[in-house]
């Protein structure tokens, strides 16, 4: 059994390592891949080891929840959430406001004491309201060895409310006595939460579009139906639709589910209605169907009207076919991805080590005289450093990368494919059904009296995708089992300068070979059979599929259209993509390299008189996290050209 399971309550790379881990350890789980932006989990598992049931348990114990239940909508959940999250930062910023004049003196309530003691009632409130998850979910993570962003807060804040609440009662006779000058820090207690709080809130705002193009496949559903029974039409939900139900599907409608037409007409004909199948093919022209056509869940009639016949429902059209590959692929995790996971792991043990060895840094400096600096620049390095930055480098890229192939009808099967396209530099193609395509203008019957070019037609912008290709530095190869005449004909009519003709399997093949054997990287394209040698063993193998091609299944990118110039484009695109996550993983390291120190105090052995507070140190984790999501969000601007070919039948 294959499900992708929404998981909730994620928050860092900590959260997903750990969930990740915890399924890798469960017995009967074959496969697990834990997508944090998706806040999800595809798990491939043995049902008669493990249930689902089993598998939310285990996740619940370490602080999680899974929506597997039908009576669940995750998406709901999650609007909850972020309801409730809402609703807790804008209190925490009233807390902190109020906290912040209290400490600051500008609400004057008598003496320093009385201050304190109404500042700590405050920061009370807050820590169990508004902070009470980080405490919950921190608690939950160390019965079972673990640690993420949460145990960070909950430190952090616990510390300098343990030690503002002593200095509110023994204070003045502990350090007054003394002579040292002491101070509370519960406004800094509040706005580590506050500060935290707004940087999640953004960060769920700024992911929700990531995730926008698998919500956009995901509306393409629709929710009920017209149900033909007997003599009369009723409208019914989607969920009740069975196989061999005959529907009606009528002008602007979304067709429900896979099926077989049994009556069209239209004003043009009395025969055939005209379904727009652009958001599944990305054909801009609509397709005739006829009594025996073939219609796909999703697609709308634009003239006519028709009925049909239920054959495939619910997860097995291809529209849900698609929605999961794609759910799949941006689960998926880059190689560099498992080396993050490894060391979120052990980021917050590390940071946790490092903000000990502060505290008691700065007591062999200065003694007890400097307890109150060793404890901020302690809390301050559990605040700055961020998990969740590094976490989202990567994820957030690959989702945007593979979400945005896939608005263009370019289905990537996994983070794998999407990494190997940019490196590659030879492209071996099929030539028909690949390149060409049949003239649907011509009679048929005649095609042995035509001409080659009016037999043609090249697909859409075929030529100029071989020449952004050649351009590039790619090498393109024509293999064709035609006759040397045609095979040279579409060649020079393509632009390719490398070709053979009369070629078997086994030909396409052994060229795939040949040129992985001098160094090259190489892609395979193709539609049939024949191909699926030399695809299996290509580097990068690519598919033309019609949504319901068994290619699918069988490629790692699969071309739901009939315009080649996505091939140079999704290879842009994957170079844009894993730019944009090296990137987010240096800046990422980089924040995390040059904050923790000096939130440590680094700076004043070299006689500089700064360091990150933390109230500011909250700020800037909360806006690290922020600013890797709204860099992967530029992806987005990526454009893709706009098809317009005329040789199809209107």
């Amino acid at each position: 059994m294959k499900k992708t399971v929404p998981v909730i309550g994620m928050a860092c790379s900590a959260c997903s390592a750990n969930v990740q881990r915890k399924l890798d350890e469960l017995e009967g789980i074959n496969k697990a891949n834990v997508n944090l932006v998706g806040r999800s989990a595809f798990i491939d598992f043995d049902e008669n080891v493990i249930t689902l049931e089993n598998i939310k348990k285990e996740i619940n114990d370490i602080g999680y929840d899974m929506v597997i239940e039908e009576d669940r909508s995750a998406e709901e959940i999650e609007k909850r959430e972020y309801t409730l999250l809402k609703r807790k930062t804008i209190l925490s910023w009233i807390f902190s406001i109020v906290v912040m004049c209290v400490s600051m003196r500008w609400i004057d309530l008598g003496s320093k004491s009385m201050a304190n003691q109404v500042a700590m009632l405050i920061a009370i409130a807050n820590m169990l309201y508004c902070g009470r998850q980080f405490y919950v979910t921190a608690f939950k993570q160390l019965k079972h060895g673990a640690a993420n962003m949460d145990t960070l807060v909950a430190l952090s804040t616990g510390i300098s409310f343990i030690f503002s609440v002593f200095n509110t009662f023994w204070g003045e006779a502990v350090w007054g006595a003394r002579g040292i000058d002491w101070h509370t820090y519960f406004d800094a207690s509040v706005m580590i939460i506050t500060f935290v709080l707004t940087g999640r809130l953004l960060e769920e705002k700024a992911k929700d579009g990531t995730a926008s193009s698998i919500r956009q496949l995901m509306g393409m559903a629709p929710k009920t139906a017209h149900i033909v029974d007997g003599g009369e039409i009723r409208e019914v939900p989607i969920s009740t639709i069975e196989k061999g139900d005959v529907l009606e599907v009528r002008p602007g409608e979304k067709v429900p589910v896979d099926g077989e037409v049994i009556s069209a007409e239209s004003f043009m004909t009395a025969d055939a209605a005209y379904v727009d199948e652009s958001m599944i093919t990305g054909e801009p022209t609509p397709t005739e169907k006829k009594k025996g056509s073939t219609v796909l869940a999703g697609t709308i009639p634009s003239q006519g009207k028709f009925r049909m016949r239920a054959r495939q429902i619910g997860e097995d059209t291809a529209l849900a076919h698609i929605i999961r590959m794609v759910q799949e692929a941006q689960g998926s995790k880059a190689p560099v991805q498992r080396i993050v996971d490894k060391a979120a792991l052990i980021f917050v043990p590390v940071v946790a080590c490092i903000s000990l060895i502060t505290f008691l840094a700065w007591l062999l400096i200065g003694g007890t005289a400097y307890l109150p600096q060793a404890i901020i620049s302690a809390v301050a390095v559990l605040v700055i450093a961020c998990p969740c930055a590094m976490g989202l480098a990567t994820p957030t890229a690959l989702m945007v990368g593979i979400g945005k192939a896939a608005e263009k009808q370019v289905l990537i099967k996994d983070a794998t494919a999407l990494e190997s396209m940019r490196k590659v530099n030879a492209l071996v193609t099929d030539k028909t059904g690949t390149l060409t395509i049949p003239n649907l203008n011509v009679d048929f019957t005649k095609a042995s009296d035509l001409a080659l070019e009016e037999r043609e037609v090249l697909k859409p912008n075929a030529k100029e995708a071989v020449k952004m290709l050649q351009e590039s530095g790619i090498e393109v190869y024509m293999m064709s089992g035609d006759k040397e005449e045609a095979a040279k004909y579409w060649a020079d009519k393509a632009g390719i300068k490398h070709y053979q003709s009369k070629v078997l399997p086994q030909d396409k093949e052994n060229l795939v070979k040949k040129l992985k054997a001098e160094g090259k990287t190489v892609a395979m394209m193709g539609d049939g059979i024949n191909d699926t040698q030399a695809l299996a063993l290509a580097d990068v193998s690519i598919a033309i599929g019609k949504g319901t091609d068994v290619a699918m299944d069988v490629a790692q990118v699969t071309l739901m259209g009939n315009d080649l110039m996505a091939i140079p484009e999704a290879i842009k695109l994957s170079k844009r993509t894993v730019r944009m996550i090296w990137q987010n993983l240096f800046w990422a390291f980089i924040y995390n390299i040059i904050c923790i120190p000096l939130a440590a105090g680094v700076l004043y052995l070299f006689g500089i008189d700064f360091q990150i507070t933390p109230m500011w140190a909250s700020a800037l984790m909360a806006l690290s996290s922020v600013s890797v999501v709204l860099n992967s969000l530029r992806l987005k601007l990526l454009k893709f050209p706009t098809c317009h070919f005329t040789g199809f039948r209107e």
